[in-house]
């Protein structure tokens, strides 16, 4: 019988706790990602304490900096994981804790997408474009918001990240119209420009007071093979993603989809779960660390949403039966004292808790994929995953 009826795995979107071994050999910004410290830039933070955290052992992983917060007796699982997949992103992030490595990195567009590609796009969306550079997500509907809001053309734009964004307004371009649009084009973003995302970027006001608004919707690629997800609800399990998971894996593998509109609302949504008595795996996303702070370079907020995530994370454990498994981890790094805005290369913390739990120090694990191995073992389910730790914990 397996060891857990529940597992909840928490993505702290972008909270890398410093750079990988070939950090310097990813761009951001003028220089590359040798050196970032996410979690480091917030133990730099005036007032920045997460006890919970350090309680289960964050700062007692190998290898991170001397002064993170060191706590005499864990009661976790705790390490960390570097990852095998090209890219720093979103999408190969989480497909790699679903246990599938991406040997090649998806395309990005430094330079902006072909204009044969945006002529095709245009007559099928029946609406022109604007910019296609790569922009900051605030700046771009600052410098391009009225000129939108004029002709009706969508604002299209990347990043250093693997993505296809579009901006419209709600007012001048309707939700369903947007993601229409969106829709169309992740149909034609496919071989040499297949990005791993297409991102519906809506947002409202009037300039320069134009702000995003929670209806965000991306269009990711599938994944290649049969993912964590596919393998636990082919098995007959409940598979639960909170956030943008439904998102991030396209939709498949899953049993249910909770669309959450913040970190708050993602915490509330997964501490009710705790009320539901399924059988299977709970995987959320928090996307504000990275969304909201670590692309803004805003490390006092970043501090405080983390804050935030460990008063949760205590509640939470609180009320956890037997059986239940928590465990908290990253996709990938947005250290938002390092140069640039881009991702950066970083390992991610694995921190595990449950009440019967042995803490442990289990080092530094080759893979993402090995926390899906782990999953797939714990819930004795027949996966092709490389790496699992199952039997140290």
């Amino acid at each position: 019988m397996p060891k857990y009826k529940r597992i909840f795995l928490v993505v702290a979107d972008s909270m890398g706790i410093g750079a990988a071994p070939d950090a310097s050999k990813y761009k951001n910004g003028d220089g590359t990602d040798e050196g970032s410290d996410t979690y480091g830039s917030l133990c730099k933070t005036k007032g920045f304490s997460a006890p919970f955290l350090e309680k289960l052992g964050i700062g007692n992983i190998d290898g991170v900096a001397s002064f993170y917060p060191k706590c005499a007796n864990p009661v976790g699982v705790y390490g960390k994981m570097r990852e095998k997949s090209a890219g720093k992103d979103t999408v190969t992030g989480h497909w790699e804790l679903a246990g599938v490595v991406s040997e090649k990195e998806m395309p990005t567009f430094y330079e902006g997408f072909p204009e044969e590609l945006l002529r095709r796009l245009c007559e099928r969306w029946g609406r022109g474009y604007l910019c296609n550079k790569p922009y900051s997500g605030t700046e771009v509907i600052r410098d391009y918001g009225i000129e939108h809001m004029k002709t009706g053309k969508l604002i299209v734009y990347t990043s250093a990240d693997s993505v296809f964004q579009i901006a419209a307004h709600e007012e001048t371009v309707p939700i369903n119209e947007l993601y229409r649009c969106c829709e169309i084009a992740r149909a034609e973003l496919k071989g040499e420009f297949a990005v791993g995302r297409v991102i519906a970027r809506p947002f409202l006001g009037e300039y320069p007071d134009f702000y995003r608004t929670a209806n965000r919707h991306d269009y990711s690629l599938e994944a290649p093979s049969d993912t964590l997800c596919d393998v636990l609800k082919n098995k007959g399990m409940d598979v639960i993603g909170v956030g943008k998971i439904g998102d991030i894996f396209a939709h498949r593998g899953l049993t249910e989809e909770i669309r959450t509109v913040s970190n708050t609302d993602g915490m509330n949504k997964t501490y009710e779960l705790l009320r539901r008595d399924f059988h299977g795996l709970c995987f959320v996303n928090l996307v504000d660390f990275d969304m909201k702070y670590g692309h803004r370079r805003d490390p006092e907020g970043y501090a405080g949403a983390v804050i935030e995530t460990d008063r949760f994370l205590c509640k939470f454990s609180e009320k956890m039966r037997d059986g239940d498994l928590l465990i908290l981890t990253a996709d990938h790094g947005c250290d938002p004292c390092h140069i640039g805005t881009d991702h950066t290369r970083e390992y991610v913390p694995v921190l595990m808790y449950s009440r019967n739990i042995i803490p442990r120090n289990i080092g530094i694990r080759d893979g993402f994929c090995s926390l899906g191995a782990t999953v797939a073992d714990l819930f004795e389910a027949r996966h092709s995953f490389n790496g699992s730790f199952a039997d140290e914990i």
